[in-house]
């Protein structure tokens, strides 16, 4: 399994910036669950000690918990790329994302993985909409504005998937080791949309599974208006410039 083996097959990739009232509790929940997943979480230089405390459970659970530090706030989509191909290099077969606010329920995660595992889906995605609109404690303002620009980026591209800006998802190693990773080009919550739109036109079978998101309680929340722009206008550009490629198909494979 890779260079460094693992005793898990199963990974949950964590970004994290100043989560220093969440990390440890988002890891132990993680590390209690009956699927057994290893952690690693992303740190771009939290000034809050967030990374002092991933460490101690490191040291606490060798093995199974990991840390990447960088220099700076990257972006979230450079974040997960770093962490997938770490994860692809340390040979793990399913390879989960998910927020460190609880906003996902880590109970979901295993929802999510056996979706993945038993292979009736490539990518699973916790979806907030496909059954309704099931977010707890957002301001009505901003789930609107969620829950269209899914309905938006869903007409704009065709992806068939309710909650294209989830960023509660499982991946199967094949899907990371087909996507070109290097020319996923969003950093922010476009970042999510680009990687479903992408894993849809290589023919990887996308299954959403209806989770409960609940707005995070401890922190501060990391959206901005400018995450926002990037996703409605970004999208398009998706759409047009993939009339010019020609995909690989997955789907028979």
């Amino acid at each position: 399994m890779g260079d460094n083996a693992n005793s898990h097959d199963s990974v949950v990739i964590i970004p994290m910036y100043n989560e220093r009232e969440n990390a440890a509790a988002i890891i132990d929940a993680v590390l209690a669950l009956p699927v057994p997943f290893d952690v690693l979480v992303i740190d771009d230089n939290s000034p809050d000690g967030t990374a002092a405390i991933v460490k101690e459970k490191i040291a606490a659970n060798p093995g199974r918990v990991h840390i990447i530090e960088r220099q700076g706030k990257l972006g979230l989509g450079t974040a997960y790329i770093t962490g997938f191909k770490w994860a692809l290099e340390h040979g793990y077969q399913q390879i989960c994302e998910m927020d460190a606010d609880f906003s996902h329920n880590p109970l979901d995660l295993v929802k999510l993985h056996d979706e993945v595992s038993s292979g009736r889906a490539d990518v699973a995605v916790g979806s907030r909409y496909v059954t309704g609109v099931n977010v707890v404690n957002w301001p009505m303002g901003r789930v609107l504005m969620s829950y269209f620009a899914s309905k938006y980026v869903r007409f704009i591209t065709g992806i068939p998937v309710h909650d294209t800006t989830a960023g509660f998802v499982c991946y199967s190693r094949r899907v990371l080791e087909a996507l070109p990773l290097d020319k996923i080009k969003f950093k922010g919550y476009a970042f999510q949309i680009e990687m479903k739109f992408t894993a849809h036109q290589y023919g990887f079978r996308i299954a959403e599974v209806p989770i409960i998101f609940v707005n995070r309680v401890l922190g501060t929340s990391k959206m901005s208006g400018g995450i926002f722009g990037e996703a409605v206008f970004g999208v398009i550009r998706l759409k047009w410039n993939s009339l010019w490629k020609k995909y690989p198909d997955y789907s028979k494979k």
